[in-house]
């Protein structure tokens, strides 16, 4: 016999009952972006490989161990499935002139790719939604970008998630501490770990994010970039905090926090849940205002976040806030040829005036189709059959309460719908 075929390894089917919650989470987020004046993009899930190397760094784990790239057979271009959104999105400003009549709130929503080691919360096929703030300088959007993050947990009902906040500076501040944190590492070597020794010489800042114990140990005594930051960074560090307390954001000033991005410039920050193991940052994000110049376009301020839904959606379900799954108004069921044709044209004008309405499918007697609209959840089950269609009429029977099944005249069944909904429903 012929083995079945499974899905990829990391990359997981999402079944009917979970894609209900995700459209939910679509649909709040899809509002919560709009009532904040940010506006939809979508950008393709193939980009040029270098436009990656180029804004997330030759020296992250991303582009070192984590994408999927190949070279395009046709064209011999190296190709890249997108690992995150932010460089996506900058390109298409920069390739459309997004900017040229002022800065823009974008958002986005869809699947990314990394070649990692499948645990919970971190798959091969994730899906974030982030928003960008494209020309905007000042720390008010930083703050901004925060605050929204927080209303939406509120909404969703997603208590426990901590805020941590940091800032990194500019480049110049940030390559002076840089010199420093080697020399300090250096001094330590024996003591760090085959990933920070890595990391050393490529991407240093990333040993601040180490768990090992052990490395934590060393980086106690390392230099503290806070001490590097110039009057500016620290304003603009002063006025993001100044808003997020006026706002009642409760936060914790993490001076290990960078992330791992190479794009990124004074304000970063993320999101942490305790709930998920390991995998705890629910949402990352921070000003990068050299991302524009990086690839090739007017230099131009820019901040942003991402947030992973996977991560999110367990925090929702996890919370007891998950919808129910929406039930059908109606269950049309028919007993004959005649009754079908009746049923069939029933169910379609009661879809057109707006109420959710399954129509039975594949014969049966009408007690067994009875047993189908009780187990489809259905408020109401219509019934077309012999005596109904004899005296032109519907059977409308109530299937969540206690209530008599009446009869209604076929030509006022749709007009009448909505009060027998009601009444069903009550």
């Amino acid at each position: 016999m012929t083995p079945a075929l499974q899905a990829v390894r990391g990359m997981n089917d999402v079944l009917p009952d979970e894609a209900e919650l995700w459209l939910h989470l679509e649909r709040v987020v899809a509002d919560w972006f709009a009532r904040w004046g940010y506006r939809p993009i979508r950008t393709p899930l193939v980009e040029p490989t270098a436009l990656f190397r180029r804004a997330i760094g030759e020296a992250t784990d991303i582009v070192e161990k984590e994408m999927y790239s190949w070279r395009d057979a046709l064209s011999d271009e190296a190709l890249t499935l997108r690992p995150e959104g932010t460089a996506s999105c900058v390109r298409a400003a920069i390739e459309h002139s997004l900017l040229h009549d002022g800065p823009k709130r974008l958002w986005y929503c869809g699947p990314m790719y990394r070649h990692e080691r499948p645990q919970k919360g971190r798959y091969r096929q994730f899906h974030q939604f982030g928003a960008e703030a494209l020309g905007y300088p000042g720390p008010d959007v930083d703050a901004e970008l925060i605050v929204m993050c927080d209303r939406l947990w509120q909404e969703l009902g997603v208590a426990g998630l901590r805020l941590e906040l940091n800032t990194i500076g500019s480049p110049e501040e940030r390559a002076r501490y840089r010199a420093d944190l080697v020399r300090y590492l250096e001094a330590n070597l024996e003591r760090l770990d085959a990933d920070a020794r890595r990391r050393l010489y490529t991407n240093p800042l990333r040993v601040l994010d180490s768990k090992n114990p052990r490395v934590r140990e060393v980086l106690a005594g390392a230099p503290v970039l806070a001490d590097y930051l110039g009057a500016d960074s620290r304003a603009h560090f002063d006025g993001v905090r100044s808003l997020l307390d006026a706002a009642g954001v409760a936060y914790v000033v993490n001076p290990r926090l960078v992330r791992g991005l190479d794009y990124y410039n004074l304000t970063v920050f993320e999101w942490v849940s305790d709930a998920l193991g390991a995998q705890g940052t629910v949402c990352g994000g921070g000003r990068y205002d050299g991302l524009f110049a990086q690839l090739g376009g007017r230099p131009a301020p820019g901040a942003g976040f991402a947030v992973g839904c996977e991560r999110l959606i367990a925090l929702v379900r996890d919370a007891g806030r998950a919808p129910p799954p929406p039930r059908p108004d109606a269950y049309v069921l028919q007993q004959s040829a005649d009754g079908f044709a009746q049923a069939f044209l029933l169910a379609d004008e009661l879809r057109a005036a707006g109420f959710r309405v399954v129509q039975h499918a594949g014969g049966g007697s009408l007690k067994s189709q009875m047993k189908k609209a009780d187990a489809s959840g259905a408020w109401l089950a219509l019934i077309v059959g012999e005596e109904e269609l004899a005296r032109g009429e519907v059977s409308v029977k109530p299937l969540r309460r206690n209530a008599p099944q009446v009869r209604v005249p076929r030509a006022e069944t749709v007009r009448r719908f909505a009060q027998l909904l009601q009444e069903a429903k009550s």
